[in-house]
């Protein structure tokens, strides 16, 4: 059970740097993160988000949830 949730979440790792690496680079860097470009209009719509965005978004969910197994199940 425990090396299969290691091989989970390396794999899982792995799958996120790829996928934000493959992301395209937005103009507001850092700026833009804080709130300091941007609208409202910006904020809160899933819509919005490209496939990759999604994509980051679920896989960082599952590799947190594997982390939190992990350590549940080390413990």
């Amino acid at each position: 059970m425990r090396t299969f949730l290691f091989v989970v979440h390396f794999a899982l790792c792995i799958m996120i740097m790829v996928v934000v690496l493959m992301q395209r680079r937005k103009q507001g860097g850092f700026g833009g993160a804080f709130g300091g470009m941007g609208t409202q209009a910006d904020y809160g719509q899933w819509q919005r988000f490209t496939g990759l965005t999604k994509l980051t978004i679920v896989l960082f969910v599952l590799m947190m949830l594997t982390s939190l197994i992990l350590t549940l199940v080390i413990a």
